[in-house]
């Protein structure tokens, strides 16, 4: 209470908290505009049927089950990323731009990724609408004409690039990331939803079931915590030097390495890199050929029975992507030069190319045990899927990973601005 007191004290920071709900409630707002002629109660009743559409509903926050205007959510922004940071491996001008450029070459690459994003949220869209009507949803969408086609990915393109921009904005007021915030927002607003489906399908005789449910919960809760928090301090001493009439250094410190650098990003990527395969193998399920027809209904049953294959891809591709965006975030070459530019240096080794390769080391070593604990506590809940027989446990670890994330990097933003006043102040 006392915390909360202080941020209320805080006007710019309250002004900023304040602002993000302003924003997360308009997001909340666009999620529930319909595209016209649609009838919302049939097409909530038929995502309840399929496990696979009411997992992509989650990631759209709601939008895809109210065919809403955002109902791509920020997916089509999440894919163009993803392309951006492959491209930046593969194409040595962009990556000459990412690490020589500076602001304006990282500016200049999310200008490229907004671009991508437009070229992508009418395909994903056209993709998802053939994805529900083969699914068995043309009854409730009925039949599109060209017109409609036009107007309808003009909607859903547009309110992509609507979230898109909210998101921004809400990442300039350094309280989270937005991206993040927006997806939070959608799977918290599921809350409700999902606690009034366990009220219905709860009986005296699935209590173990229920517990199972309660303790997984708790250990990700715990799980993601331990994972956030944990660091590794690489010690860092600073010589004595002379700078005028002052003598400067001559302190020890150290350098935290966060046992997960990347946070919940590679969670939110492994999803929708795993969605991708079922969206595409439905457009060649018609196929002339009974060969790729056979192999493109293969992939969807893969991809859709969240079985051992997709426990086993799911697990490989957060764990990927865990050390893919760590890669991005943290690059030990720039961390050892900007030490050694200050005059400090890690005890027992020599500045520059020495401590560079000790810090990659230390890194990928902590990322091991970091990546795989948190693939682990991903598939949890197809592992108590698999023993309970019940696909009541859809929301699951990941959407607990992703709340759990984004409210620890949204505390510790807000300390951070805490910390900030206390110093001005004094």
């Amino acid at each position: 209470m006392n915390k909360l007191s202080l941020i209320w004290k805080t006007r710019d920071l309250r002004n900023k908290i304040l602002i993000v709900l302003g924003l997360l409630l308009i997001t909340r707002v666009l999620a529930h505009i319909p595209i016209a002629g649609i009838d919302a109660s049939r097409l909530h009743a038929f995502f309840q049927q399929s496990q696979f559409l009411n997992l992509l509903d989650v990631f759209s926050g709601g939008g895809l089950t109210n065919f809403s205007i955002v109902m791509l959510g920020v997916g089509p922004y999440i894919t163009a990323s993803i392309i951006m940071q492959l491209l930046t491996i593969v194409v040595p001008a962009l990556a000459e731009m990412q690490k020589e450029g500076g602001e304006a070459g990282r500016a200049q690459i999310n200008q490229y990724t907004r671009y991508l994003t437009i070229v992508l949220a009418p395909l994903q869209g056209f993709g998802t609408i053939q994805l529900l009507q083969r699914q068995g949803g043309a009854a409730v969408l009925g039949s599109f004409t060209p017109f409609v086609w036009f107007t309808v990915l003009l909607s859903v393109t547009a309110g992509t690039m609507l979230l898109m921009w909210l998101g921004e904005i809400m990442s300039e007021f350094d309280v989270g990331n937005g991206v993040s915030l927006i997806i939070f927002a959608g799977i918290v607003a599921r809350l409700p939803a999902n606690i009034g489906f366990l009220r219905s399908w709860y009986d005296p005789s699935k209590l173990p079931t229920v517990l199972a449910f309660v303790a997984m919960i708790l250990i990700v809760i715990a799980g993601v915590v331990l994972v956030t928090e944990a660091q590794r301090n690489i010690p860092i001493a600073y010589a004595k030097r002379v700078r005028g009439n002052k003598l400067l250094g001559g302190v020890n410190t150290h350098l935290p390495l966060r046992l997960n650098q990347a946070g919940v990003i590679p969670i939110i990527f492994a999803i929708s890199v795993m969605l991708f395969p079922a969206m595409i193998g439905q457009f060649f399920t018609s196929a002339k050929s009974p060969v790729l027809a056979s192999l493109a209904q293969k992939t969807i049953n893969l991809f859709n029975s969240q079985g051992l294959f997709y426990g086993a891809a799911y697990f490989i591709l957060v764990m990927a992507f865990t050390y893919f965006y760590t890669a991005v975030v943290f690059n030990p070459v720039e961390i050892a030069e900007n030490v050694q530019k200050n005059g400090g240096f890690v005890p027992g080794l020599r500045p520059g190319t020495q401590t560079a390769d000790f810090l990659s080391t230390v890194l990928n070593r902590i990322t091991l045990a970091g990546a795989f604990f948190l693939a682990l506590i991903a598939v949890l809940p197809l592992v108590l899927q698999h023993y309970t027989g019940t696909t009541a446990l859809t929301f699951g670890g990941t959407g607990l990973l992703i709340v759990v994330s984004v409210v620890i990097e949204v505390i510790k933003k807000i300390e951070a601005h805490l910390t900030m006043h206390d110093y001005e102040g004094f």
